[in-house]
């Protein structure tokens, strides 16, 4: 793994890596869910540690909230969507560039169950979240 020294890494970046590496295949969360999950920092927080260091982790399962794909590594993040079946809505015939977004309703991961739980795992995400307490050290 080329990722960098911990060293060189600030402590928060690293640790919104670590939740990065925990999304399974074919789901996503959004920066306020990791911010959320980390109980420290905020969205912005979150986009910057991804946007400086990100690059070594799956940073394509790190999201905006709103499900539209990270502008300028749009065609990038669609070939690893597609790869690994992550649940997209494609774009309308009006939407610039026809490129899909994240169907957030299916593809969210509130940090619970298996890959594919379909079992309303998005309504967890936050709804209290004390049973995950000390379970992501």
């Amino acid at each position: 793994m080329g990722r960098m020294s911990v060293e060189e890494l600030p402590e928060y970046a690293e640790r919104v890596l670590e939740v990065a590496e925990l999304i399974p295949p074919g789901r996503v969360m959004t920066y306020g869910d990791v911010a959320e999950w980390l109980g420290e920092g905020g969205p912005r927080q979150v986009g910057r540690a991804m946007a400086l260091y990100g690059g070594a982790v799956p940073w394509w399962r790190v999201v905006r909230a709103d499900g539209t794909l990270l502008p300028g590594h749009e065609l990038r993040a669609l070939g690893h969507y597609r790869d690994e079946g992550t649940p997209l809505r494609e774009a309308g015939r009006a939407a610039e560039g026809h490129v899909p977004k994240l169907d957030m309703r299916r593809a969210r991961w509130d940090g619970t169950g298996g890959a594919h739980g379909e079992s309303g795992a998005v309504g967890a995400v936050g709804a209290g979240r004390e049973p995950r307490a000390g379970t992501h050290t």
